[in-house]
């Protein structure tokens, strides 16, 4: 079983620590956006990539659209990695949805995580009274609505506002390749669990000690969510980025490392 997970899930084991470090992508991407960041962390941590199903290069024949229809399914894929390893301890590097779905991972199987680190996440992307989570509900039909009709000219329009940072036009296009790479029919189920999730009650029972960063100018995840999240979840610190943008992974890692290791204490400033 362990090793059909390792096989299905594309997943890659480096570094030369012992605690684990693992990193979930975001929506559309791919373990390969980490490339930046993993470096600074493999002296010291013992890291851990992998792809959801049906995103990079995981076994796309694996793909259960009953299982990937809330994101309770991505969360079963960190669980059925965690497991096929037994790691124990893990931080979780978590983009965009994936923050919450790490902490709904850390909600089923809580002693096997230390902590979440949650670069732009979002427990809800439509707004409600109340609350600001960035669109409206007719923005997330719509959004969806264009995936069936052009999915190629979603994709155009989505990179940039996601990857903001015009004067690094190359990521953007990495990120449009990303997403003109994923099935389509995969991709509008992935956005369709992402964009219509609404985890705001779970906040205050995520256990796990988490990180929540938000960024200056994010067109997916405003500040104020971040302050919401903060606000309801007990064991968060909340920090904010002077990057812009929804990929500081990609467009700003040295903010990006400069972050992680201010939160898990210097350990990995120590010893570099």
């Amino acid at each position: 079983m362990s090793q059909d997970v390792l096989r299905r899930n594309n997943v890659n084991v480096i570094g030369r620590g012992k605690q684990p470090m693992l990193f979930a992508h975001g929506f559309g991407c791919d373990q390969n956006m980490w490339r930046f960041v993993t470096p600074a962390f493999e002296d010291d941590y013992k890291l851990v990539l992998f792809d959801y199903i049906g995103s990079g290069k995981s076994d796309a024949k694996a793909y259960d659209p009953r299982r990937y229809a809330s994101l309770n399914g991505y969360a079963q894929d960190i669980l059925d990695v965690v497991n096929a390893l037994d790691l124990r301890d893990v931080i979780v590097v978590a983009h965009s949805v994936s923050g919450m779905v790490a902490a709904l991972a850390a909600m089923k199987q809580p002693d096997r995580f230390a902590h979440i680190i949650m670069l732009g996440p979002s427990p809800r992307y439509i707004n409600d009274e109340g609350y600001v989570g960035g669109f409206d509900r007719s923005d997330i039909e719509g959004l969806l609505d264009t995936m069936d009709r052009n999915y190629i000219g979603w994709a155009n329009f989505l990179a940039p506002v996601v990857m903001k940072n015009p004067d690094q036009p190359e990521l953007t296009t990495e990120l449009l390749g990303s997403f003109c790479s994923t099935d389509p029919t995969i991709a509008r189920r992935f956005a369709e669990a992402t964009f219509l999730s609404d985890n705001r009650d779970d906040l205050p029972r995520v256990p796990t000690p988490s990180l929540i960063v938000q960024l200056t100018d994010d067109a997916i995840a405003p500040v104020s969510v971040g302050q919401y999240m903060h606000s309801r979840m007990p064991a968060s610190t909340l920090k904010l980025m002077e990057a812009s943008g929804h990929c500081p992974h990609m467009s700003h890692p040295d903010e990006t490392i400069d972050l992680i290791r201010e939160y898990l204490g210097g350990r990995a400033a120590r010893a570099a």
